[in-house]
């Protein structure tokens, strides 16, 4: 049985996932070997994928599941969770 890994976390910054803080999501995702997915109101999408990300317009406190698989997916799940809190670095 495959094992996967999530955490469910919150979106802190206060413009959301857009364009930058997307593309330092999938950035930081395609760091990794491991699948890695956004989950959100139903819609899986891949975490790798500028597309899938920005189609889900999420807003600040949207609540995600960040799933991964393979390898290295404590390290993924983990450092994608760190970016996510930490507001991608938004004031």
């Amino acid at each position: 049985m495959e094992v996967i890994m999530e955490k469910k976390v919150t979106i802190i910054n206060e413009t959301g996932l857009h364009a930058r803080p997307a593309s330092m999501f999938v950035k930081k995702a395609s760091e990794f070997k491991s699948s890695v997915e956004l989950i959100c109101g139903g819609e899986k999408v891949n975490a790798k994928s500028i597309m899938g990300i920005m189609k889900l317009g999420l807003a600040k406190g949207t609540e995600v599941v960040i799933e991964t698989h393979g390898e290295d997916e404590e390290l993924a799940l983990n450092s994608i969770v760190e970016l996510i809190e930490s507001g991608f670095g938004e004031k």
